[in-house]
């Protein structure tokens, strides 16, 4: 039989309350709806103008992901098919899509959008072979099943099994559900017997994440062993490498190695399965590896994947790399989209399972920066790469062909649209977790929740500009007869952040954890949050050289960069410093990048200098001269052609 599902989340796992060891159960994204503000804006951006852009890339032969090779391989049609450009994890991509279109749906209730996930999935089911094997390149190329694990079929049904997880708990449907069970049950007979010919077999692991959402629709515990078997595999056999985390047992890991998006879906299912099993050891390493992360490995902008191609500790040859502790170059940074939004995914899972704010700390920064990063403003085209330095077309970039000068609509690996549009069509799945008697503020956002706490209904307004103004208000529309707790995360970054009830005192509400209000609330009773929006400079471990003796700039959430388009006439970026005590003033330009919160910095101007035919020169001292200089959110960049850009900017003193 299969049991309630309480959706929360788009790009990771669905976890409802019977998940034994999370200390939190995810608000549904079905009882929360945005009503206003930015998260909205990108949401409906998403579903109005980003799929369609998706939807027709997947029609195109120049694009890595295509959907005609279902229809292909179903006998219907797909005559513009190009094999020369089909990715071996097209399949993914495509079920990707239909992950965010039912989130769209869920939205929207479109019923034009629900006919072309019925017309897609139909021809999933065609594809799929009698066995339950399903992967469309395997089987266009005449190759066989299981020959290399560069073949991505395992990818391909793990997003296979979260897509159709997500589309039944959105539409009730099983005609996806089916395909993936099908799938799932092909995959449990040929893994569960651990043949030592498949022993590591598997380059990103989605099939976890995937494996235990299916468990947690359907209930059968297969699924759970199978998601467990998928991660007892990892470093199983000799012969592993650091590229796909196979050479050591994930269990006695110490750091974060490898290819970072297959890192972020290891340690993404991984922490699902421990949510279900509570394995300690399992916790213990994905607690080193965090560690590992966020203070040796991790950008300002919260992505990861430093290195286009690297060498682990161990000395493997790794693409898409973290890198070595600090090394995090600016200019030649890899970040791949997908790897930042796998980011967000883990600290995700990992505030369910403990109520910590720095897990949504980490989480938020992700999402307004190096995710945000990888979509145009108009939500029509993406990086696939996000360097934090860019100067113009001057200096060479590292020849690989998902680093293209300007964000496109079509692509030669097409996972990060898709991944960006199904984190956003159901980022108000992230915004609210609950206790027995309490509710959770994770995210702000302009939203409205509705949910059953303490042994009553209670429903919430939240009404802010957030990230543009530090203002928050929530109003309670219902609420349980018993006392109820209503606990606001106050980022680490928010000193002096303070919370009020009704005409009540003002109380300071410490960084970097929730505040916890108790109380019997009365309906029309309102609740205002104040965080600190002060523009502030930021710097970097002097271990991490790339940044050394430079600035970023942050305002809440939010990294700023400088951009060419917004430097004073006949300065170049690379002319600016910032003094640790410059005046920094922030406002709203509705006019610009769409409507943006900007920042007007006093900087020094240095004088530019011909380095023509020089590599080095003496020093001597060079006069400088004031001047205000705008500043754009991060995530802005890059939408008014090549241009120059840096987030980290060189000190004036």
């Amino acid at each position: 039989m299969l049991k309630p599902l309480c959706l929360f989340l788009v790009s990771a796992s669905l976890l409802p309350a019977a998940s034994p060891h999370a200390r939190l159960e995810p608000v549904g994204s079905s009882e929360v709806r945005w009503t206003g503000g930015f998260w909205a804006e990108r949401a409906a951006l998403v579903r109005d103008h980003t799929l369609p852009v998706i939807l027709r890339a997947l029609e195109d032969p120049h694009n890595g992901a295509q959907y005609t090779s279902f229809l292909k391989v179903a006998g219907r049609g797909g005559d513009a098919l190009d094999l020369r450009t089909l990715n071996w994890w097209s399949d993914g991509d495509v079920y990707k899509t239909v992950q965010a279109m039912a989130l769209a749906f869920q939205a929207t209730h479109d019923p034009a959008l629900d006919r072309r996930m019925d017309e897609m999935i139909a021809t999933f089911s065609a594809a799929q072979a009698p066995d339950g094997y399903i992967s469309t390149p395997v089987k266009l190329r005449g190759v066989r099943r299981w020959e290399s694990f560069q073949h991505h079929e395992l990818y391909n049904m793990g997003h296979l099994m979260t897509a159709a997880s997500v589309h039944y708990s959105v539409t009730g449907k099983r005609n996806f559900l089916d395909i993936a069970i099908r799938a799932a049950d092909y995959l449990y007979t040929t893994f569960q017997p651990r043949p030592k010919a498949l022993a590591q077999f598997g380059f990103n692991p989605s099939n976890i994440m995937g494996a235990i959402d299916l468990y947690r629709v359907t209930g059968n515990p297969k699924y759970l062993e199978l998601a467990k078997i998928f991660v007892d595999m990892r470093g199983s056999a000799r012969g592993g490498t650091d590229l796909n985390q196979t050479r050591v047992p994930l269990r006695r890991e110490t750091e974060a190695v490898g290819h970072a998006v297959t890192a972020m879906y290891l340690y993404s299912g991984a922490t699902d399965l421990y949510a279900e099993t509570g394995e300690k050891p399992l916790l213990d390493a994905l607690d080193r590896i965090w560690t590992d992360v966020t203070t040796r490995k991790m950008y300002v902008t919260g992505a990861v994947g430093n290195l286009y191609k690297g060498f682990s500790r161990r000395n493997d040859v790794v693409h898409e790399a973290f890198g070595l502790d600090y090394e995090l170059p600016n200019r030649l940074a890899y970040t791949e989209t997908c790897a930042n939004i796998g980011n967000a995914m883990w600290n995700q899972r990992l505030l369910t399972l403990t109520g910590d704010a720095r897990y949504a700390d980490v989480m938020e920064l992700v999402l307004y920066n190096s995710m945000l990063s990888g979509m145009g403003v108009d939500g029509g085209d993406f990086y696939y790469a996000n360097p934090l330095r860019r100067f113009g077309d001057e200096l060479p970039r590292v020849v690989r062909r998902q680093d293209a000068p300007l964000r496109s609509a079509v692509m030669v690996c097409y996972c990060c649209p898709t991944n960006l549009a199904r984190t956003i069509a159901g980022l108000n799945g992230w915004v609210y977790s609950k206790t027995a008697d309490a509710l959770w503020v994770n995210l702000y956002g302009s939203s409205h929740v509705e949910t059953t706490i303490a042994g009553g209904r209670l429903a919430l307004s939240q009404q802010t500009d957030y990230p543009w103004d530090g203002r928050i208000d929530f109003t309670i529309e219902q609420a349980p007869s018993r006392e109820t707790g209503l606990f606001l995360r106050i980022p680490g970054w928010a000193e002096g952040a303070t919370v009020r009830v009704g005409t009540g005192p003002v109380a300071t509400a410490p960084a970097g954890e929730y505040f916890r209000l108790r109380r019997v609330w009365a309906k029309g009773e309102r609740v205002e949050l104040r965080l600190p929006m002060e523009p502030r400079l930021v710097v970097a471990n002097p271990y991490v050289e790339s940044a050394r003796n430079q600035v970023a700039v942050m305002r809440g959430p939010v990294v700023y960069a400088l951009e060419s388009p917004d430097m004073p006439t006949g300065v170049k970026v690379s002319q600016v410093a910032l003094a640790s005590n410059a005046r920094m003033r922030a406002r709203f330009d509705k006019s610009l990048l769409g409507g943006v919160g900007i920042v007007d910095a006093q900087a020094v101007i240095r004088p530019a200098t011909d380095w023509a035919g020089m590599l080095y020169r003496t020093l001597r001292p060079e006069p400088a001269h004031i001047a205000t200089v705008r500043l754009i959110p991060y995530f802005a960049w890059s939408n008014r052609g090549i241009s120059y850009m840096t987030v980290w900017i060189p000190r004036a003193d």
